[in-house]
């Protein structure tokens, strides 16, 4: 295969997986409805539970919004009781947001539905498809691996 066709073809596979992801994404975020919470706020919960605890400046940052954004949104947060902010023991300056217990389960119930919802559908595969699909999550596992290394 020619290295001009080689890459015509990345590009149309990297389209299709682009635009499957965005789909699947879309669909399974209906399950998010159920959380009582906007996106943005969801969005911030998951990074803090899952990276935290975190500053405002790196929580801003992962978000990709401007830190009195993210200050609107942590106060959300912390107004539902999902996430606290804690002093830093080594920097006095610093405060750290951390998620709560409930913070957690609200993510966490959340994930299981949209899990869920994902499970009904792959269940209905054939034992072909199944087999099929299981090595298509795990070369988009390493896919994702190799370009967190060449970031």
């Amino acid at each position: 295969m020619t290295s001009r066709k080689r890459k015509r073809d990345a590009l149309a596979l990297a389209d299709q997986l682009h635009s499957a992801a965005i789909h699947l994404l879309r669909h399974l975020r209906k399950e998010d409805d159920a959380s009582g919470l906007s996106a943005p706020r969801l969005s911030a919960l998951s990074v803090v539970v899952f990276g935290g605890p975190l500053t405002l400046g790196q929580l801003a940052r992962a978000e990709q919004v401007k830190p009195p954004t993210m200050t609107r949104i942590v106060t959300g947060l912390e107004t539902d009781g999902l996430v606290r902010r804690e002093g830093d023991e080594r920097d006095k300056r610093l405060t750290r947001i951390n998620a709560t217990p409930k913070g957690r389960r609200v993510l966490m119930a959340g994930r299981t539905r949209r899990v869920e919802l994902l499970a009904s559908a792959v269940e209905r595969l054939r034992a072909t498809e199944l087999a099929d699909l299981r090595r298509g999550a795990q070369l988009l596992g390493e896919l994702i691996d190799s370009m967190r290394k060449a970031q």
